[in-house]
């Protein structure tokens, strides 16, 4: 009851009138065309399946909260969220089995042996930093660097009681800070200090919001600060904090009884082939499918030493002390 009170809390402001959808429709809720390059893969589903899938820019854990809310009259057909929202979504009962393309190939711990989640890709932790928007001051190498004041006003994260990135940013910090999934009273030490820094807490990707220089540091995914770089050419760097972070999987399912099952079957059928997959990678994702990054792909991305810095975490734990770290967050630092 604590996670889905917290959830439901996040989202209700997000529900939005839908239209009546033809046939050849896919309800995705949490597909934000500025995320993860969404809005290229939404354009190749439509011209291969043709099959629209409307722009969705909803976080993972209003996802959630509206899945809930509509159970009994389901309006997505396929769902897109962190890895542990996807797993509260099997136990709350709102989503259905299935094992799309290549399910076999996902490795051991990155799905739901079912098919009620499953890994489609995964990113890194780390500080996306608008290099031209600090104001002469150096690009950060730490979190611990995000508290000194040449930084006020200049940090920004989001909401971590809401969005996946934002509690995964929470994990990274909370454990580099010494804390562990059991104590998060590291982390949220840390957040409080970082408060006094007027940090910036949007709900919903920030990313044009760093290129615009609007917020210099954002806690986020290599996979943004790449795009960045190398599509949109801006002046930004990725930092994988000195003491550490954590790389986690954003994970889809099937929503039970959604209205356009057959087309959300296909949609996650895309996502997981081999043209899909090399999407995900050609967007500077690791796709789950490892054997779909390519040399030219890889080579984007920072050094494998560097990598060497994010360690693996239990993601079911970490789903199962969501909640509580929501709540204290909300409670002592917001």
């Amino acid at each position: 009851m604590r996670f889905k009170q917290l959830v439901m809390g996040a989202a209700f402001a997000v529900v939005v009138a839908q239209p009546a959808f033809a046939e050849d429709v896919a309800i995705c809720y949490n597909c934000p065309p500025e995320w993860a390059d969404w809005g290229g893969q939404l354009k190749n589903i439509a011209r291969d399946l043709k099959i629209d899938v409307p722009q969705d820019n909803k976080n993972s854990g209003q996802t959630l909260s509206q899945l809930l809310a509509e159970k009994d009259n389901p309006v997505a057909d396929v769902a897109y969220y962190g890895v542990s929202f996807g797993i509260k979504a099997k136990e709350e009962g709102v989503v259905a089995d299935y094992k799309p393309a290549n399910f076999d190939k996902i490795p051991a711990g990155l799905k739901d042996e079912n098919g009620a989640w499953f890994a489609i890709h995964s990113g890194t932790i780390g500080l996306f930093v608008n290099t031209e928007a600090l104001g002469g001051a150096p690009v950060p190498q730490s979190w611990s660097d995000l508290l000194k004041p040449e930084y006020k006003g200049m940090v920004g994260y989001l909401d971590p009681s809401s969005a996946f990135v934002g509690y995964a940013g929470a994990v990274a910090i909370n454990r580099a800070m010494g804390g562990s999934l059991d104590d998060f009273t590291p982390g949220i030490e840390f957040f409080k200090k970082l408060k006094a820094n007027d940090p910036i807490v949007p709900k919903q990707t920030a990313y044009a919001r760093v290129l615009s220089g609007e917020i210099p540091i954002l806690i986020d995914y290599d996979f943004n600060a790449y795009r960045a770089k190398y599509k949109d050419e801006a002046s930004v760097a990725f930092v994988i904090p000195t003491e550490g972070t954590v790389a986690v999987p954003y994970v889809m399912s099937l929503v039970k009884n959604g209205p356009h099952a057959e087309n959300g079957k296909k949609v996650l059928d895309y996502v997981m082939s081999d043209a899909g997959q090399a999407h995900w990678a050609n967007a500077f994702l690791r796709p789950v499918i490892a054997s779909a990054m390519s040399p030219e792909a890889s080579e984007k991305f920072l050094p494998a030493a560097e990598y060497e810095r994010s360690q693996p975490v239990d993601y079911a734990k970490m789903a199962e002390v969501q909640a509580g770290f929501g709540e204290r967050y909300l409670s002592e630092v917001r």
